[in-house]
């Protein structure tokens, strides 16, 4: 499936931003992205990020085995928010380094077991799961009725300077 996710490079560094903020117990932060979803024109899908939802100092549990483990509370806020507004919903993580990064196989796990919670919520998007690094990402994206996700064919980060990943 040919799937395009865009944001601009305001968003992004607001996320950036966020996501490089230290925690207390948690030696990195995560976050939800909010987004609206369109179909290209030559088959696929477009995801356009609209807004970026933080987790709450609160919501993080103390959890050594993992960088950042979201509580319940946390995603019952991003349930609750794709539920009111038709939103596709993107889990978001910074890992801290510069070029091509990748999901750890903490993060494929378990973005494998919450993701597909959202389509309890709102049953005909599809949702995912985004890693950026300083200057690129990567991601997937569960579509309804499939069991497994794909991965996000191109990143762009529009703005200046205008950004464009192609997966591997």
């Amino acid at each position: 499936m040919n799937t395009i996710f865009k944001i601009t490079q305001r968003l992004r560094a607001d996320i950036l931003a966020d996501l490089s903020r230290p925690h207390g117990c948690a030696a990195e932060r995560v976050g939800f992205i909010s987004c609206r979803v369109g179909p290209l024109s030559g088959g696929g899908t477009v995801i356009l990020a609209q807004g970026f939802h933080t987790v709450a100092d609160a919501d993080y549990l103390d959890d050594p085995h993992v960088g950042a483990m979201m509580g319940p509370a946390a995603i019952r806020k991003a349930l609750q928010l794709a539920y009111n507004q038709p939103f596709s919903m993107f889990h978001v993580h910074l890992h801290d380094h510069e070029g091509q990064t990748g999901f750890s196989p903490v993060d494929l796990r378990e973005s494998a077991k919450f993701v597909p919670d959202f389509f309890n919520v709102r049953t005909g998007l599809p949702h995912g799961a985004l890693v950026l690094s300083r200057s690129a990402g990567c991601g997937l994206c569960w579509y309804p009725g499939l069991r497994r996700p794909t991965a996000l064919a191109k990143i762009t980060f529009v703005g200046a300077p205008l950004t464009l990943i192609q997966s591997q």
